[in-house]
């Protein structure tokens, strides 16, 4: 995997261009920041793997939803499970990034997203052609979840 300077771009066309490379939905997002919480790419990539097609092609949670809100979890989250007020700020806050989402595409579920019907499919990945591009949106998702964490990331500079 290359290194790639995230200045060089924005974090959405970074993790776009992940996703173009053959990373499933929840790494392009994931990826796309981990220098924000210093973890090297193979853990993220590794981490991230699962999530991948609606967890793992069950087509439920978009990946690329998945993605944003483990980033935001490294970045924001709670570690003590009795802290009630930090715990409901971080679910305040996933809360927020999955309301951002649905404001453009009417939904966080993967199914809906691409018009699938119920059920589970086949756990063998399509092959990324011109064809596959065409009928899927998930590049621009991968884009558009990056770019509202990134905004939320602007907006709200985590406390020390």
């Amino acid at each position: 995997m290359k290194e790639k300077k995230i200045k060089d771009s924005s974090r959405a066309e970074y993790a776009m261009e992940l996703f173009k490379e053959g990373y499933n939905c929840a790494q392009a997002v994931f990826l796309a920041f981990h220098d924000s919480y210093g973890m090297d790419s193979d853990t993220a990539l590794k981490l991230s793997s699962s999530f991948g097609g609606g967890m793992g092609k069950l087509r439920e949670v978009c990946g690329a939803v998945s993605g944003m809100f483990m980033a935001a979890g490294l970045l924001y989250g709670y570690s003590d499970p009795k802290d009630q007020a930090a715990k409901t700020e971080h679910y305040k806050r996933i809360q927020v990034l999955a309301g951002k989402f649905e404001e453009h595409n009417h939904s966080i579920i993967c199914r809906e997203l691409l018009g699938l019907g119920a059920g589970k499919e086949s756990p063998i990945p399509e092959l990324r052609t011109a064809e596959y591009y065409k009928k899927r949106p998930c590049v621009e998702l991968v884009g558009m979840a990056a770019d509202i964490l990134d905004n939320y990331i602007i907006d709200n500079p985590r406390q020390s």
